[in-house]
């Protein structure tokens, strides 16, 4: 891949350079923070090579590119000036559950690698304890244990630098607030005081005698404190001493408020949800991993499940260990990975088996992304297959309580980071959670996953044998070109199915003939449109080419008159395609029933080439 095109391409195709406030990126995606959604191109972007999906979720625009996002990101970084447009004050209209779902994901997205690092180092000690090839008395095992303790205990600093990113503030400051948070004497003097059972004090003001390290949450709180401190400190100063003066005043008030308010907040907060975890764990231990094993494609298909992840952390930092965020994710990540190689299995594509194999051994290894939008949203049946094998595995690793001690991306290859404790139960009973979750969503999916034009051919006679009873409408197609669903239509009228259910086509011959027998409702004065009713009550409208309607009936020519009885293959319309395109105008022609609710079932053929007069779409009352 070039990656450079490719970046020069995406940034144009996201509404250009201006367009973007900020860009960050996660193992698999780019996320983008745009001032207007709607400049993007997301079709054209959707039809890149290389581009497995967008979701425009949880306030960020997200391209998901797969393992090359890091190449591509770092191209796009090269070609912008994407640091200072990430300090742009443009005006928030976000939701509120929006701009804090994306202040979680653009805080802890940077830091993750750090945190996979730090966890999978632990899951090689634990393999290596296990094995007895080393001893926790052996400096082997003290050395990597504080190369990996590293990122945890200093979690506080490195959410600080994330977090200033975030909030618009000064990063290093930030990070001397997790410093402060941090320094041995202050962990000196909390700890002389509590065995001294004294307490602490500047001017006056009592300090908690809490412990930072490895803490989540109050350092975010300060450094959101933080953010508007700061710009007090610069309107206040005096501009010859302003570059003194505003650190100082900064970093002063800041940093007391911190450690006597703001960080005892946090501390007290994470320690009541470790608390009312443990107490849930108590009562139903089984439920949360659940609900966790199922729901989390959907999570990360929406960008929110970066708000889990703290909670995970926090569980392993204030109960040394965590039982339901991770576990769940475990089984969920692996469930992905064998829906996946289920119709890698299945497929009679060659392009579909490549693809699900490689998504699939990536997914189980604890990388969903690239399965989960590049098989199993696709095609929807791995996606259920994945939901069920996720829920039956989480629901086993939720009874037994299976402890996950030291984190990293839920999956096959972090299955050593649930070595701890006094057994090795842990261990096993995620093994065989895994195996629960693999085998029920690969068996799910072999028995629901059809190849596309199978499914549908099947759906279709399946519908006419059984439902006779029942009145079937059929209609034909008004005209011959590529039939292609209404998803693919460049406005999200028609492919959001706002107007109705129906189909489109993209025509290699300028006339429309009418699919159906009944009657000429309406047909508008530019000629690019016009509406039918037949005789069973069915409401249609086919729409020749997008925002046609400025051509104002220029190289459109009508044949029938509103109130005409037609019957099928009657011509009503003709249009020269090449001139429209000339034109600069798409012809993709969307057909659509706009009464879609009065019926039950609307099935259509898309993805193939049709001629006008084809059975395309079959309705069931």
């Amino acid at each position: 891949m070039n990656y450079k095109k490719f970046a020069e391409d995406i940034v144009t195709l996201v509404g250009g350079e201006n367009n973007i406030t900020s860009l960050t990126h996660c193992a698999t995606r780019l996320r983008f923070n745009l001032k207007d959604n709607n400049k993007a191109n997301t079709e054209e972007i959707k039809k890149r090579k290389g581009v497995m999906g967008v979701a425009a979720k949880g306030g960020q625009y997200q391209v998901i590119i797969g393992s090359d996002v890091a190449n591509v990101y770092k191209e796009i970084m090269a070609i912008t000036n994407l640091e200072d447009s990430s300090k742009s004050n443009e005006k928030d209209d976000r939701k509120p559950l929006a701009k804090v779902i994306d202040t979680v994901s653009g805080i802890f997205t940077p830091i993750l690698p750090a945190i996979t690092a730090a966890g999978m180092l632990k899951a090689v000690l634990s393999v290596l304890i296990a094995f007895n090839l080393i001893t926790k008395e052996s400096q082997t095992y003290q050395v990597i244990n504080f190369m990996a303790d590293a990122a945890f205990y200093f979690l506080p600093i490195l959410l600080a630098s994330s977090a200033a990113k975030k909030f618009k503030t000064n990063q290093y400051m930030a990070m001397m607030l997790g410093g402060i948070l941090l320094h041995p004497s202050f962990v000196s003097m909390v700890d002389a005081a509590k065995e001294a059972g004294t307490s602490l004090k500047v001017f006056g003001l009592p300090i908690s005698l809490a412990s930072y390290s490895s803490s989540v949450l109050p350092i975010i709180l300060i450094v959101w404190f933080m953010s508007y401190i700061e710009p007090i400190a610069d309107k206040i100063s005096p501009k010859a001493i302003k570059f003194f003066s505003k650190p100082l005043i900064t970093a002063l008030i800041t940093g007391i408020i911190g450690l006597v308010v703001i960080g005892p907040i946090g501390y007290l907060i994470s320690d009541k949800v470790g608390s009312a975890i443990k107490a849930l764990e108590a009562v139903a231990g089984w439920l949360v991993p659940t609900l966790v094993g199922a729901l989390t494609p959907l999570l990360v298909a929406t960008g929110t499940h970066y708000g889990l992840v703290p909670i995970g952390i926090n569980n392993r930092m204030t109960l040394g260990y965590d039982t339901i965020i991770y576990p769940g994710m475990l089984a969920s990540n692996v469930a992905q990975g064998g829906a996946a190689l289920a119709v890698a299995l299945k497929s009679k594509k060659t392009e579909i088996k490549q693809l699900a194999s490689s998504a699939g051994i990536t997914a189980v290894c604890g990388i969903t992304e690239p399965a989960l939008y590049g098989i199993n949203i696709r095609f929807r049946k791995p996606l259920y297959s994945a939901i069920i094998g996720g829920a039956v595995g989480g629901l086993f690793l939720g009874i037994f309580g299976v402890r996950n001690y030291t984190g990293g991306s839920p999956g096959l290859l972090t299955l050593p980071s649930y070595i701890g404790g006094n057994s090795m139960s842990d261990f096993i009973y995620a093994i065989i959670g895994a195996t629960i979750s693999i085998v029920v969503s690969f068996v799910a999916c072999l028995v629901l996953y059809k190849d596309e034009e199978e499914a549908v051919e099947e759906n279709l006679n399946s519908q006419e044998k059984t439902i006779k009873s029942v009145n079937m409408t059929t209609i034909k197609a008004p005209l011959t070109g590529a039939a292609v669903s209404l998803k693919n239509v460049n406005d999200p009228v028609f492919s959001d199915e706002i107007m109705g259910k129906g189909i489109a086509i993209i025509p290699t011959e300028g006339k429309v003939f009418s699919p159906i027998n009944g009657t000429v409702e309406k047909i508008y004065d530019t000629k690019h449109a016009i509406a039918l009713k037949d005789d069973n009550g069915l409401e249609m409208m086919i729409h020749i080419g997008l925002d046609t309607v400025k051509l104002e009936g220029k190289h459109f020519n009508v044949h029938v008159n509103k109130g005409d009885k037609v019957t099928v293959g009657k011509l009503l319309v003709d249009f020269d395609v090449k001139k429209i395109k000339e034109e600069g105008y798409d012809t993709i022609t969307p057909i659509v029933i706009t009464n879609s609710r009065e019926f039950s079932e609307i099935l259509a053929i898309d993805d193939k080439t049709v001629k006008y007069g084809e059975d395309i779409i079959k309705i069931i009352k």
